[in-house]
């Protein structure tokens, strides 16, 4: 008797992931795919092609700081992959130690190759554009489009890596510079146990994450938080309320007030959160959202329930090591602090 009431919860448990996947994928949620064939299709860009050698130059750039006017300011200042993929503050800070004027936050450069759009207001298409702004932006690394061709052509093994990476007769251009940084940033790229669950493995979440992904989906997260990234596309934003710290900076969105959706992935290591790094607790954050988007007052258990789930995304990173960048010579531009 013992072994068939056994034998009926696991059979039960099974039907009951195996439903939820389904209701999962119904809902728009996609996983990340298991095979390195399949995910190739969705991170790489025909005009862009990933190759070995393009993604590790492309490391050496984005971690360059001379690639800034200051010298001291590189992509991964703000963007830190050796964490969560943002800096950890609530405004980003730039060139002579700028607060972003519009107090806007650094979102994670961790799956951002699944975003539909790129920036808070969504005015770039895809990483290769993304990569050209941070460099010039005044109180970002503020840095001019000759500045960084003229410290990567002043620099022979710069110059050689790009020959390897394009071919002898290249011309450094300062939009191949950019490409080669997405290069790399297409690869950062990081699967969950929540992927593995989606893919199949019905074991990959506990009991209590189940529940929280279930409740995700009742309440209604998955109408904006979807896709492969579980976010990254324009959405409005202040539906039902408004954000509790709407005042905080003077950002309104697109033209059309429209807002991009961060993702949820390792949204565990990326406080703060919304788009001016307002609030620090996750649960708070969820339950703002409710309000804010869904015009729902989640209850406690609910927004436990959430954050439970939230908590599977947390994805595997992939093995970082920080570059040696080659030395500058008598050509390289001098830091303007």
């Amino acid at each position: 008797m013992k072994k068939i009431i056994l034998s009926m919860i696991t059979a039960s448990s099974v039907i009951f992931a195996s439903n939820l996947a389904t209701e999962a994928k119904n809902a728009g949620l996609t996983p990340i795919p298991e095979s390195k064939t399949e995910l190739y299709k969705l991170i790489d860009n025909p005009n862009n092609p990933i190759t070995d050698v393009k993604v590790k130059l492309g490391k050496m750039l984005y971690f360059d700081p001379r690639l800034s006017k200051s010298g001291l300011i590189s992509c991964n200042t703000c963007h830190n992959v050796m964490e969560g993929g943002d800096d950890g503050v609530s405004a980003a800070i730039g060139h002579k130690w700028t607060k972003n004027p519009h107090h806007l936050n650094s979102p994670t450069v961790y799956n951002a190759v699944f975003f539909d759009k790129q920036f808070w207001d969504g005015r770039a298409k895809d990483l290769e554009e993304q990569a050209q702004g941070p460099i010039q932006a005044a109180p970002e690394m503020a840095a001019t489009p000759e500045h960084v061709i003229e410290t990567v052509t002043s620099i022979p093994q710069y110059v050689k890596c790009f020959q390897r990476a394009y071919g002898d007769d290249v011309k450094i251009t300062f939009k191949l510079v950019a490409d080669t940084i997405a290069s790399f940033e297409r690869t950062l790229v990081t699967p969950s146990r929540y992927d593995a669950f989606l893919n199949g493995h019905k074991d990959a979440l506990t009991k209590e994450e189940k529940e929280g992904l279930k409740t995700f989906i009742q309440v209604g997260c998955a109408s904006c938080h979807n896709g492969v990234a579980l976010g990254g596309s324009m959405n409005a934003f202040n539906i039902y309320a408004t954000y509790k710290y709407n005042n905080v900076g003077d950002f309104k969105g697109d033209k059309n007030g429209m807002v991009k959706v961060p993702t949820l992935r390792n949204i565990s290591q990326t406080a703060p959160y919304f788009h001016n790094g307002k609030i620090w607790s996750l649960k708070e954050a969820v339950k703002e959202m409710a309000r804010v988007q869904l015009g729902k007052k989640l209850s406690n258990k609910e927004a436990d329930s959430i954050v439970t789930f939230l908590k599977a995304l947390d994805g595997k990173k992939p093995y970082i090591k920080a570059p040696m960048l080659p030395a500058s010579t008598d050509k390289t531009p001098k830091p303007v602090n």
